[in-house]
């Protein structure tokens, strides 16, 4: 693999797919080698020849972390470093210690203010959000640990909920969750009854967790009714740009229930339009990520998340022809004009992680797999962890292993919705 001598080296924190993702954009975009640090030796990223790649178990903690890229800084102090977090926790952190200006002066980081990204990314507030600019959301109710009783009796401030089962239950702070874990969690619980409910309920505070949580009708419909919208905000709170993806399927393995497995580009610039009026009334500063559903009962879109940072399916928008990195880099390090100063993905394009027969299976829209198979003959289609020249064998091993390992589970754990 050839690589160029830039202004700037990327540091990515993380190590699963986003990560991968990211640095494939940075070097597709600027044949750059991008530097990461994960928990761990293992995902996409290890032992990738676009990535060096560094495991820390204590990545994910603060003075870690300052520790860590203060250092990377040093070691480049004659570049700029483009530093991105690859999950919630990592863009947290970095948001933190940019607010507290304890990041090397030669570290750009494209975050706004750590508290209004806190504040956007709990659910609650961001219903309100959606409530106010005219965003559709599932019909809502907030649990908090307040309402508990003692173990035995019966929550009874679920009497208050005005929608049936089956209904949907999660946290308002994802961050919080994950870090309490439990022998039964799930990213996402679909809920058939009462008993089941409650039941979750006191699994999850009896796990340590004591933020709120989401409880909201479900909307009816399999995989094929979602949709995923990434934007991007320059430093000013302007958007820039937004591609809204058609997902064809989802993972369903209980942590990785939700993780998106199939994607297609589509246009719709009306459903765009509310969300980028939200975001520049809020004059949020980087990119963003929202999981959307269509309703059938009222045609319209359902906002479930707002996540502040790009998703792990961010290779959707870079394979649509929407470099995730080139807007970071030629904002941040190069200082150039947006143009044009407002785009979105308007092309049709695949992206997947599985392999093309698991659309068969499962996707159950004769269209959608029809519209599926022609991006395929077309040349229209990628999956981010293959790239040509990235081919260490173990990596390449571990890859085609995961690659399969997707259809057995999907086998395995898919369940219609329809």
């Amino acid at each position: 693999m050839k690589f160029v001598e830039r202004e700037f080296v990327p540091v990515l924190l993380g190590g699963d797919i986003n990560v991968y993702s990211v640095a494939r954009a940075f070097y597709e975009q600027y044949q750059v080698k991008s530097i990461a640090v994960g928990k761990y030796g293992t995902g996409p990223a290890f032992q990738s020849r676009i990535v060096d790649y560094r495991a820390d178990e204590a990545i994910d903690t603060y003075d870690t972390c300052v520790r860590t890229v203060n250092s990377l800084a040093r070691d480049h102090a004659d570049k700029t470093v483009v530093l991105m977090g690859c999950g919630d926790s990592y863009v947290a952190l970095i948001a933190r210690a940019k607010d507290a200006g304890d990041l090397a002066q030669n570290i750009v980081a494209p975050y706004g203010p750590f508290d209004l990204m806190d504040s956007a990314q709990r659910k609650e507030v961001f219903y309100e959000l959606c409530a106010k600019h005219g965003v559709p959301y599932p019909h809502t109710f907030t649990f908090t640990q307040d309402m508990l009783t003692p173990a035995g009796e019966p929550l009874e401030a679920l009497d208050r909920i005005d929608f049936p089962f089956p209904m949907i239950l999660k946290p308002s702070d994802g961050i919080m969750y994950w870090s309490h874990p439990f022998a039964t969690q799930q990213k996402a619980y679909t809920i058939a009854s009462r008993t089941e409910l409650e039941q979750a309920i006191r699994d999850i505070y009896g796990a340590g967790y004591t933020d709120d949580l989401i409880i909201q009708d479900r909307v009816p419909g399999n995989d094929e009714r979602m949709r995923v919208l990434t934007s991007y905000s320059d430093h000013t709170g302007t958007v820039r740009m937004m591609c809204l993806g058609h997902v064809l399927l989802e993972e369903h393995a209980p942590h990785a229930q939700g993780n998106h497995a199939v994607i297609i580009t589509e246009p719709n610039d009306e459903l765009c339009a509310n969300v980028r009026k939200l975001l520049e009334d809020l004059h949020f500063v980087g990119f963003s990520n929202f999981d959307v559903k269509y309703d059938e009962r009222d045609g319209s879109f359902k906002f479930f998340d707002f996540n502040t940072r790009q998703g792990r399916s961010n290779f959707y928008v870079t394979g649509s022809g929407f470099n995730v990195a080139k807007y970071v880099v030629e904002e941040y390090v190069y200082h150039k004009p947006f143009e044009p100063a407002f785009e979105t993905a308007q092309g049709e394009h695949l992206w997947t992680v599985v392999p093309y027969r698991t659309i068969d299976e499962f996707v159950k829209d004769p269209e959608l797999r029809q519209k599926a198979h022609r991006l395929i003959r077309e040349g229209k289609t990628v999956n981010p962890v293959f790239m040509k020249g990235d081919n260490h064998p173990l990596r390449w091993l571990r890859m085609v292993r995961q690659h399969y390992r997707c259809l057995h589970q999907m086998r395995e754990y898919y369940h219609d919705e329809a």
